[in-house]
């Protein structure tokens, strides 16, 4: 499907019955307004304010807590996110990469972690200033609720370009409550959970400590995991709250079962790829990080939050080169910022009014990387590489949501970025002086306007300024011919991109929502993989390419114990003129994406993690994705087919004494379909594809007892 054409008259077509909408509820909303639904009283970050979801002028999804709850055993960020429209969230399977989240496709590129877009939990950053960021810091399990936020408003949160995802801990029980989940599934999956939280007189405290253990579908893929996170809450006075955040993540081993070739995956998807068995290829990680966000109202109007952070990550990987020989990476960072904003009202004449923030962020993450050859999974010889790595950034931002019209609100926004990358080679005998250093600065303006036709429609219009830096991973490393060397690659640069945005929120009746927004991003020198080989991957900057999209997402309850929901994603990207890829799609990027559910409580809903299930509860999830390329020049070998994956989920709550029990059972891909789960991008194997599992299960029960 290609969009990149006839935008305009998509635009009309999306417009047209949006702007018919008012005239059909005009009559009714001038005789009488319903009164607003508390479903749309939810607060999220609009930009840098705090406002009402529906009245946000930009595409933002929350994802509750029942919701997290019911997606099993609560490991992996992708889970819950491929509910959220323009999310790409894909489960490769494989622990030593991460999940492969794109949005709007930013990030798509990732060959590990988390790229192009912020990740946030508990507001601390989760990404370092160049971009890059990892999910092991996000406990799903004590999670109370995730914002997705996208389109140009996300910009204002700088270094990314294509949106924010927040994850927010929930608060603390107001009496002692122990809660505990044990979770077992196929390929030797096993998942506990142990969470105390209490609320003593001003303090609130919520600890939960997990672990997580899989043997893996595929060969050389277990994984072992444990994790702590605690929120402290000390409400110091009426007007003051300090938070302080604490988070432990260690990985003894996470096997890298790596790519597969396409004749590969169809012979035996379970197999791992070229030399993984041989060389052993795995990585271990230990992450330790610590933060405090204080509040404070200085009047009804104005308040102040600063928060502060540190931590550090050590990570250690085994790659494979042939059958004979491999490699070391071993990373030590440490990582640190400080942020601080102010957010006041100011009440004008009438019913006129502006809400504004204006504030600042500062951060750096420096990381020792050392490397060296590798044999059979084991350090051989001396080190070949030794290098002091770091990226900082001192960021400026305003915002302002100005209420000058009757049913109308204004917002403008500006982001003025700095961003420095630096590589100091401290073991030159090699012949390779991996030095370097780069400093990039942008200005990002945001613009935007609301039309509230009534209390149940907004239509909003914004338009935005981003940019994206190369993160240090994407930079240390350059093409030679068919290799991958460890030179600095000085020659990348930002891409800049244009962002346009057109949506409507509206809600026909106290049980259904619609939202829709359409999309059109611009990207000059766009960042994308140039070669990937041995476990290293170079970068390269693309002339253009150009996003338009369209996204739709639907909430519907029949009554209380029935309810359905449906998100579709309609996508073109590709490379624009001015290179030989013009025309080609980017990889890693499905033109069509669709979620749906339907999900039924015998006692009705809930949304809070507070609230334990009473009764049965059960969901079939439907998504359906269409194909991929796993390559920059969309030949045969790097496409993988579309397919769709039918999901189911049943609960049974219960009370025995003084405890509620919560009983679960899953059955992921229930059709046992075989497809290709995620691709790792332009691998120069060709070792492009990463298999879905088949069908399989998990069972679990947990328990909750307020003491």
């Amino acid at each position: 499907m290609k969009l990149s054409k006839p935008i305009n008259l998509h635009l009309i077509r999306l417009v047209a019955p949006i702007a018919m909408l008012p005239c059909w509820n005009v009559s009714m909303a001038q005789s009488s307004l319903q009164a607003t639904r508390s479903d749309n009283e939810v607060l999220v970050q609009s930009g840098r304010l705090t406002q009402r979801q529906f009245d946000a002028p930009t595409s933002i999804y929350t994802i509750d807590a029942e919701t997290i709850r019911s997606s099993g055993p609560q490991v992996n960020l992708s889970d819950v996110l491929a509910r959220a429209p323009g999310v790409v969230a894909l489960n490769r399977n494989n622990y030593a990469q991460d999940v492969q989240i794109s949005v709007r496709g930013f990030g798509a590129r990732s060959a590990f972690g988390l790229r192009g877009f912020r990740l946030i939990t508990d507001g601390i950053p989760a990404t370092t200033p160049d971009g890059q960021g990892q999910a092991s810091t996000v406990s799903l399990t004590s999670a109370e609720k995730i914002e997705v936020l996208t389109g140009p408003l996300a910009q204002l949160y700088g270094n990314s370009a294509g949106g924010v995802i927040q994850v927010f801990t929930r608060e603390a029980d107001l009496t002692p409550t122990a809660q505990a989940q044990i979770f077992r599934g196929s390929y030797g999956l096993e998942r506990t959970d142990w969470q105390w939280s209490q609320r003593i007189g001003s303090v609130g405290f919520v600890a939960d400590y997990s672990t997580f253990n899989i043997q893996g579908y595929r060969d050389n893929s277990q994984a072992k995991r444990e994790q702590l996170n605690s929120v402290t809450t000390v409400d110091l006075n009426a007007d003051t709250r300090m938070k302080l955040i604490a988070n432990v993540f260690r990985m003894p081993f996470a096997k890298d079962s790596l790519g597969l070739t396409a004749a590969q995956f169809l012979a035996n998807p379970k197999q791992a790829g070229n030399f993984a068995l041989a060389n052993d290829t795995r990585k271990t990680v230990n992450q330790e990080q610590a933060g405090i966000v204080l509040e404070h109202k200085l009047n009804k109007d104005t308040r102040i939050q600063a928060r502060i952070y540190g931590g550090n990550r050590d990570n250690l990987q085994y790659q494979a080169a042939s059958a004979s020989a491999g490699s070391w990476v071993g990373l030590e960072r440490d990582f640190h910022g400080l942020g601080f904003q102010v957010q006041g009202k100011q009440n004008l004449e009438g019913d006129k009014a502006v809400d504004w923030v204006v504030g600042f962020d500062q951060d750096y993450a420096g990381e020792k990387r050392q490397g060296g050859p590798a044999a059979a999974g084991q350090k051989t010889g001396s080190i070949n590489r030794n290098e002091l790595n770091s990226s900082s950034n001192r960021d400026y931002f305003a915002q302002a949501n100005w209420r000058v019209i009757p049913d109308w609100t204004f917002v403008t926004g500006v982001r003025q970025s700095a961003v420095q990358l630096n590589s100091k080679d401290d073991y030159l005998t090699d012949g390779v002086n991996g030095s370097g250093s780069v400093s990039y600065e942008a200005a990002n303006p945001v613009i935007g306007a609301t039309w509230h036709v009534n209390d149940h429609l907004n239509i909003y219009l914004n338009q935005g300024k981003g940019f994206e830096t190369p993160t240090l991973s994407e930079s240390v490393y350059t093409k030679s011919g068919t290799s991958v060397i460890g030179l600095f690659n000085a020659n990348l640069v930002p891409s800049r991109s244009k962002h346009l945005e057109l949506g409507s929120k509206w809600t026909p009746s106290p049980n259904t929502r619609l939202d829709a927004a359409l999309f059109r991003i611009n990207t000059d020198n766009e960042i994308v993989t140039s070669l990937s080989v041995g476990g290293r991957t170079a970068f390269t900057n693309a002339s253009e390419t150009l996003r338009e999209g369209l996204e739709l997402s639907a909430r519907h309850a029949f009554n209380s114990n029935w309810r359905t929901q449906v998100t579709a994603t309609v996508m073109s990207a590709e490379y624009s003129s001015g290179t030989a890829l013009a025309g080609k799609s980017l990889p890693g990027i499905p033109q069509k994406q669709l979620f749906t559910s339907v999900s039924w409580a015998e006692n009705g809903f809930q949304s809070s993690s507070k609230k334990p299930l009473q009764g049965k509860a059960a969901s079939f999830d439907w998504i359906v994705r269409s194909s991929l390329w796993a390559n920059d020049v969309n030949d045969a070998s790097g496409a993988a087919a579309g397919y769709g994956l039918i999901n189911a989920r049943l609960k049974q709550g219960f009370e025995w004494r003084q405890a509620n029990f919560e009983t679960y059972i899953g059955i992921d891909n229930l059709t046992n379909k075989k497809a290709v789960s995620s691709v790792i991008i332009n691998q120069s194997s060709r070792q492009y594809f990463e298999p879905l599992l088949p069908r399989n299960w998990v069972i679990g029960i947990s328990t909750k007892v307020a003491l």
